[in-house]
């Protein structure tokens, strides 16, 4: 099981204005009143973003940009409502545990889809089949790891035979970018099917479907009347995603109210430069990607390979660095306050996050502290400055990397209690290099694929972890395996705290930087603060204009 669970994963300008222009014009444009709004409230609004569609095929894609679009449009049978990161039945009137291994979903009836077809178990079992048949390397089918088989012995019941007992996260998989439930009559059961044949099909059953696609240049949405999941009937009845190349044109837009709404992704100096202009709101709520360095256990400062091996000092070593970081200093001065400080292991937001790294680190609330950096040291008999080879990526996480990575630099350096060579590499040689132990500390950063803290312990703690650093600690693998069976929520997240307590002692990886989810709207534009939860799901349907 915790192989399985571990190793899931190992994973032009705006081209074509015109054309964009005159599909936003047929489709309703951005300033229309009245309509099916409400009293008031416009009938459609545009939508701005730079990310970038890979497939509308559920099994092709595994990438923010694709999975913006299927929340909008595909039913799940799980979901997690505005405000929550838990999930609860979606299109499903229940969903339980009814054997160890065994997890029903009841479906609510008379479900269609947009073309007609009746939305049934068939179509649940055809889903979840065709997933594991496909297997596609873009794909999100390495996150059914535990699924074994589906049943679905009559229209409206649905059976999951997992290979696990009581395993409390498949729930959440069936909100994850693996449980989007497609139409059986417009899918093919065994290869990708083409965008335009999906839209053609009107194969959707979510809070919109699409009228209008071009992809990377336009979707154009259309409320669904017969929508009967937990998130409730669009507040606007027509949207329109622009995507654009440049994130200045996407600002310049939203400052000039031709885009109503700004996602993903402007630069931090843009955002903070709308922060001072009326005209725009700019809506913040937290978001699942962190930041973190992680330490390589063998070739870190006195690590198991070094000729100077020993754990007490690596991990002074470790604690003094924790000690250092100016996690403010890093999210203000880099990113403008799009990120937020981040003190454990799983992000703040989701259901049993906690902070052990602000108590145990630095000055007790949230600052450094260099006195007890250098204690730490001298305690474990460290020599210093310890010299330390740190490693970042140039070209994945962003342009700011580099502004990142000098100011760590400048922490450890200042007090001169560590010599930090700064080291850079491209992502596909980096990608390589840091599980061959080339790298004794490096960045890393993470995006979840389902809103659960299980989705920031398990593939990192494990001993069989993505990370490949060498870190093992058998009470911590205990727990991590444990809360995954443990059916009792409140009891499960005790466990969860648990862990992260532990973890802080331990420092395997040193978690800095929570990215926040960041919307800049109209001054008119309503719902962006209900859709920025701890789901990480950005809900059009939330949106309203007027």
């Amino acid at each position: 099981m915790s192989t399985i669970r571990a190793s899931r994963r190992l994973l032009a300008g705006t081209a074509g204005a015109a054309a964009v222009a005159l599909a936003l014009t047929a489709c309703g444009g951005g300033s229309d009143d009245g309509g099916g709004g409400g009293d008031g409230a416009a009938e459609s609004l545009i939508i701005g973003t730079t990310d970038k569609i890979t497939s509308l095929d559920p099994a092709g894609s595994y990438d923010n940009g694709s999975f913006a679009v299927m929340n909008q449009i595909y039913p799940f049978l799980m979901n997690t409502p505005y405000g929550s990161p838990d999930v609860e039945p979606d299109i499903a009137e229940s969903a339980e545990f009814t054997a160890p291994t065994e997890y029903t979903v009841t479906l609510k009836p008379g479900l269609k889809w947009a073309n007609g077809n009746d939305l049934t178990s068939s179509d649940v079992k055809f889903t979840f089949d065709r997933q594991l048949a496909i297997a596609d390397e873009n794909g999100p089918s390495s996150l059914l790891y535990n699924l074994d088989s589906v049943e679905a012995p009559d229209d409206t019941t649905v059976v999951f035979h997992l290979k696990s007992e009581n395993d409390q996260v498949f729930p959440q998989i069936l909100s994850s970018p693996a449980g989007p439930i497609v139409d059986e009559d417009v899918f093919a059961a065994d290869a990708l099917t083409p965008d335009q044949e999906i839209v053609d099909g009107k194969a959707f059953a979510g809070q919109y479907s699409i009228t209008n696609y071009t992809v990377n240049e336009l979707i154009a949405y259309e409320a669904l009347d017969g929508y009967q999941g937990v998130l409730g009937a669009a507040k606007t009845p027509k949207v329109n995603v622009k995507y654009f190349a440049d994130s200045s044109n996407l600002k310049l837009e939203v400052q000039e109210g031709s885009v109503d709404v700004a996602f993903r992704s402007l630069s931090p100096t843009d955002i903070e430069d709308l922060g001072g202009d009326d005209s725009v709101k700019v809506v913040k709520g937290p978001g699942g990607e962190i930041r973190y360095i992680t330490f390589n256990f063998n070739t870190q400062p006195y690590g198991a390979e070094q000729a100077d091996a020993d754990p007490a000092k690596a991990l002074a070593v470790r604690q003094a660095a924790a000690h250092l970081i100016d996690r403010a200093a890093i999210a203000d001065q880099v990113y403008k306050g799009t990120y937020s400080p981040l003190y454990s292991f799983v992000p703040d937001g989701l259901t049993g996050a906690t902070e052990p790294l602000k108590e145990l680190y630095g000055d007790g609330e949230g600052g450094p502290d260099a006195d007890a950096a250098k204690k730490v040291l001298e305690d474990a008999g460290v020599q210093t400055p310890v010299e330390l080879n740190l490693q970042y990526s140039n070209d994945h996480y962003g342009p700011s990397s580099g502004d990142e990575y000098a100011l760590i630099k400048d922490q450890l350096e200042g007090t001169g209690l560590f010599t930090v060579n700064l080291q850079t590499t491209e992502w596909v040689q980096y990608s390589k290099d840091r599980t061959a132990d080339v790298y004794p500390a490096y960045q890393l950063g993470w995006f979840p694929d389902y809103s659960d803290a299980d989705n920031y312990l398990t593939p990192f703690f494990l001993k069989e972890n993505f990370l490949g650093n060498h870190y093992v600690n058998q009470d911590v693998e205990d727990m991590i395996l444990e809360q995954a069976v443990t059916a009792d929520p409140d009891a499960r997240t005790g466990i969860i705290e648990e862990i992260q307590a532990a973890e802080a002692e331990d420092l395997s990886t040193l978690p800095y930087l929570q990215g926040d989810q960041v919307a800049v709207v109209g001054a008119d534009v309503t719902g962006a603060e209900d859709t920025l939860d701890a789901s990480f799901k950005f809900r059009y349907a939330a949106l309203a204009k007027g």
